[in-house]
């Protein structure tokens, strides 16, 4: 499937994605610095992504991890520096969440920096418990 807003166009066909740019992208976060690519390319393979491009240059991406039945988890939402602050990075969550695929019961995600964004979009704050495996004091997403 595909979505236009202006210049920009989503796509939800992963064959379109530029993986060098998202490892790139997602290599300088807080929460996925510490992945190698390979995790990055399974990751994508078992998702629904969302690409975001302007013309053939991608600008953005967004995955879901989903059952597809009742449980979602959006991660990796990540825009370019330089298109940042346009309402981008709301649109695309916003389309990964109306994504006729992935209407579960439950969508949930995670964030450090950007609780006001999501709540916008009808998220509440949650207490959750996560066990994680990895290196100690890596915040890993």
């Amino acid at each position: 499937m595909e979505w236009i807003q202006g210049d920009y166009r989503l796509t939800d066909d992963k064959s379109q994605l530029d993986l060098d740019v998202v490892y790139r992208w997602l290599s300088e976060t807080y929460w996925a610095k510490d992945r190698p690519k390979s995790m990055l390319e399974t990751s994508i393979k078992n998702s629904l992504c969302l690409g975001m491009f302007e013309g053939t240059r991608q600008i953005g991406f967004c995955r879901a991890v989903t059952d597809y039945a009742t449980f979602t988890w959006i991660a990796d939402v990540i825009v370019a520096p330089k298109h940042r602050g346009r309402g981008l990075g709301k649109w695309m969550v916003q389309t990964l969440m109306d994504h006729p695929s992935i209407q579960t019961r439950t969508q949930l995600l995670r964030t450090m920096d950007a609780h006001t964004l999501y709540e916008s979009l009808g998220f509440e704050r949650a207490e959750c418990l996560r066990r994680y495996i990895g290196a100690p004091g890596i915040p890993g997403m």
